[in-house]
């Protein structure tokens, strides 16, 4: 079963091109940043977060300020559930330093309509029918409506 379900999280997350990118060429001395804006700890397997090795997923510019950003994924059914991965989201603040902005279990999808400072609203996928959208209000994200397929839906 529990084969079953990372199979499922990975298969998802590759169909997910806004996601699933070739792995990005991240300078060393950045990925050390941004890590660390995460809370992530370097370790002999790699950079480790509370539930399992981070990988950089996203490293280029996603809200069209100049400045790098990033996300993180991180995949553990024991820390995400049924869904299997999280991700995180740190933003190049203008000083060069790193501040992650932005973490939730689920997988991201950037969407075309946006939020406050060109931030993408993102809807947060998963198993499931009905998925929650972020929208960034200048400060954090919160979550701003729900849909499946581009269309409105409800929880209830």
């Amino acid at each position: 079963m529990k084969l079953s379900v990372i199979t499922l999280a990975t298969l998802t997350l590759l169909s997910t091109t806004t996601f699933a990118e070739t792995k990005p060429n991240v300078p060393t001395k950045e990925a050390s940043q941004i890590f660390k804006a995460a809370g992530f700890k370097k370790t002999k397997y790699g950079w480790e977060g509370n539930c399992d090795i981070g990988e950089i997923t996203t490293y280029k510019d996603l809200n069209g300020d100049g400045l790098k950003d990033a996300v993180i994924s991180d995949s553990s059914t024991m820390c995400y559930g049924r869904t299997g991965v999280g991700y995180y989201i740190i933003a190049q603040q203008k000083t060069g330093n790193w501040k992650l902005i932005f973490e939730n279990m689920g997988i991201p999808t950037f969407l075309k309509t946006k939020g406050k400072d060109g931030w993408s609203d993102i809807k947060n996928g998963g198993p499931g029918f009905c998925f929650a959208v972020y929208r960034w209000d200048g400060q954090k994200y919160d979550v701003n409506r729900y849909e499946y397929e581009g269309k409105a839906c409800s929880l209830e």
